[in-house]
C-alpha cells in the first residue's frame, strides 16, 4: 500500500471497440467480453468523426461492434489493424470488407459455455476521459477492480438481488460501465436500459413503470428535472424509488432540497472518477447527508487534502484532494502513455485527483472545483470559484452561474473575476440587470474579489454528467482551442 503500481503494459493487446447508442445488445456485449477476457472500450455514439479517429488510432482495436448508421464514423484505413467490425443491425452498408452482421449469431450459440479464468491483473476495460491540455487519455482498468465494484455497488448504491437499478448513464462513460453494466451483474440486480434521449416526463414514466428502486443519476439530471416543474413529478408514482445517488458534478444544497420534497428522496452524491474505478467518496445510505457534501471515504481509500509541498493539511483547509494508492479499482496505467500515468503521482507516493476540496471536522468533503479553477485574493488567500457562484445563485435572477479568473488589479495583488450566468425565466438580460448582480455579489463578497466583468449565456459548458467546464469559458476569453469536447453535453 502506498505507492502506485507498476503500470501494466498493455500496448500489444487491442481491445475491442463499442460504439453503438445505448441499447441492450452493447450491455450484452460488454458483459461477453468481460467473461471471456476480452479487452473492451466504449466510445460515445454522439462522438464526431474526428474524437472517433483519435481513440481508433490509439487503441488499435482488434474489433469493432457498432450499427449501421454509424458505420460512416470509422476511418477507412483500420483494416490494416482491426479484423472485425461487428454490426448489431442490418443490411450491411458494404463500407468495409470485413463486416459482421451480428443479428441471429446469438441464438445460434450454445446456451452454456465455460468461464475463461483470468489473472486480477487481466485488462478489463478500457475509458478515454477528455484532457484539457491533451488528447484523451486511455485509462486502463483491470478485473481487480470487481472486488471494488461489489463493495461500493452493496455499499454505496444498497444494490440486491431483487433490486431494480437505473444507472441513466451512457455506457461509453465511465458510471455506465461500472455501475450501470458490472456493478449489477456481479450482484445478481436487474439492470434497467433507457436509450431513449431526455425527456422529463419520459424519465419519471421510466421511474414509475418499471418500479425503479435505486436511481443513479446526475445532479444536471435533477437540474432538468427541477427546471420542468416540480408538479410534473407529482403525476408519477415512484413511491418504490427507496435509494438515489448523483455522480459527475457537485449537488448543490438547493438541487438536494428540491428533490428530497418534490421525488420524496434525499439524493445522496458521490465522488469518483475514471481513473479510480469505483466511487471513493460516498453518502451512505446510513449516514446523515450534510447538503453540499461528497461524503466520506468508502472503506478501502485513505483520502487527505494537500497543501503545496504535497503534504496532508488539517481540517476547514482549502486544497488539493488526493488518495493514498492502492484501493480496491485503482486504473492500472494509461494506454501507451507511461509518462502521463506517472505524472498522476506525487513524490510522497499520493494520487493527485486536480479536485480542490475542504474537509470538515467529521470527516466530510466538499468540492470547491479544478485545480485550475483556484482564485488568489489578495496576498496569500486562495480560494475555489465555488462559493462565489453560489453567491452569485442567490441572486433571485441567477439562475446558474460560472466563475473564472481575469488577472490581478495593478499594484493591488487583488484578484478580478468574470462571471458567467444564465437567468431564471420571468428576467431579461440587461445592462441594469447586469450592474445590479455584480452589486450584489459585490456587497456578499470580500473586497479581495471582485467581479469586475458579468456576462449572459443561454447555457453554460458542461459535460454530460452535468460537470462544469470552466476551461472552455477560459479558452473563449483568451481565443484558445477548448480542448477535448467528446464528454461535452449535446
Amino acid at each position: 500500500m502506498g505507492q502506485p503500481s507498476r503500470p501494466l503494459r498493455v500496448r500489444d493487446r487491442g481491445p475491442t471497440v463499442c460504439i453503438p447508442p445505448p441499447c441492450p445488445e452493447i450491455y450484452f456485449s460488454l458483459l461477453a467480453c468481460a467473461r471471456i477476457g476480452v479487452l473492451f472500450c466504449p466510445i460515445y455514439a454522439t462522438s464526431t468523426f474526428d474524437e472517433v479517429s483519435v481513440r481508433i488510432s490509439d487503441a488499435a482495436p482488434k474489433g469493432i461492434l457498432t450499427h449501421p448508421d454509424l458505420a460512416e464514423m470509422l476511418p477507412t484505413d483500420i483494416q490494416g489493424t482491426t479484423e472485425f467490425v461487428f454490426l448489431t443491425e442490418g443490411p450491411l452498408p458494404n463500407l468495409l470488407s470485413n463486416e459482421i452482421l451480428v443479428g441471429g449469431i446469438p441464438q445460434q450459440m450454445p446456451t452454456e459455455f465455460p468461464n475463461t479464468w483470468l489473472s486480477a491483473r487481466s485488462p478489463l476495460y478500457l475509458s478515454y476521459t477528455s484532457g484539457s491540455t491533451g488528447p484523451p487519455k486511455g485509462v486502463v482498468h483491470t478485473h481487480d477492480d470487481m472486488v471494488g465494484i461489489l463493495s461500493t455497488s452493496r455499499d454505496v448504491l444498497d444494490l440486491k438481488e431483487d433490486t431494480i437499478l437505473w444507472v441513466d448513464a451512457d455506457p461509453a462513460w465511465v458510471t455506465g460501465i461500472v455501475y450501470g453494466v458490472l456493478g449489477p451483474w456481479l450482484c445478481g440486480a436487474t439492470a434497467l436500459v433507457q436509450g431513449d434521449p431526455f425527456e422529463p416526463a419520459h424519465w419519471y414514466w421510466t421511474l414509475e413503470k418499471h418500479s425503479v428502486s435505486v436511481w443513479y443519476t446526475t445532479p444536471r439530471t435533477l437540474t432538468r428535472l427541477k427546471e420542468a416543474g416540480g408538479n410534473l413529478a407529482s403525476r408519477y408514482d415512484i413511491s418504490h424509488l427507496r435509494h438515489m445517488a448523483t455522480v459527475g458534478a457537485p449537488l448543490i444544497p438547493d438541487l438536494f432540497y428540491w428533490a428530497k420534497q418534490h421525488l420524496g428522496r434525499s439524493p445522496h452524491d458521490t465522488y469518483w472518477m475514471t481513473e479510480t474505478g469505483m466511487i471513493c467518496l460516498a453518502n451512505f445510505p446510513s449516514m446523515d447527508i450534510k447538503p453540499g457534501s461528497m461524503g466520506k471515504p468508502v472503506p478501502g481509500v485513505q483520502a487527505a487534502i494537500l497543501d503545496e509541498k504535497g503534504d496532508p493539511m488539517p481540517a476547514l483547509s482549502l486544497g488539493e484532494l488526493a488518495l493514498r494508492p492502492r484501493w480496491p479499482a485503482m486504473m492500472v496505467g494509461l494506454w501507451r502513455d507511461e509518462a502521463r500515468y506517472r505524472a498522476y503521482f506525487n513524490e510522497k507516493g499520493w494520487f493527485l485527483t486536480g479536485d480542490i476540496a475542504i474537509m470538515d471536522d467529521e470527516g466530510y468533503y466538499y468540492h470547491q472545483g479544478r485545480n485550475d479553477d483556484l482564485i488568489k485574493a489578495g496576498g496569500h488567500k486562495v480560494i475555489g470559484p465555488y462559493e462565489i457562484e453560489q453567491v452569485l445563485c442567490m441572486h433571485p435572477a441567477v439562475s446558474e452561474a460560472a466563475v473564472i479568473s481575469k488577472g490581478a488589479e495593478p499594484d493591488e495583488g487583488v484578484s478580478y473575476l468574470k462571471a458567467f450566468i444564465t437567468i431564471q425565466k420571468g428576467f431579461t438580460p440587461s445592462a441594469r440587470l447586469n450592474h445590479e448582480i455584480k452589486a450584489f455579489v459585490k456587497a456578499s463578497l470580500s473586497s479581495d474579489i471582485i467581479v469586475k466583468e458579468l456576462s449572459f449565456l443561454e447555457r453554460l459548458p458542461k459535460t454530460r454528467s452535468g460537470k462544469l467546464l470552466r476551461r472552455v469559458l477560459r479558452a473563449g476569453e483568451l481565443g484558445l482551442p477548448a480542448g477535448e469536447t467528446a464528454n461535452m453535453e449535446e
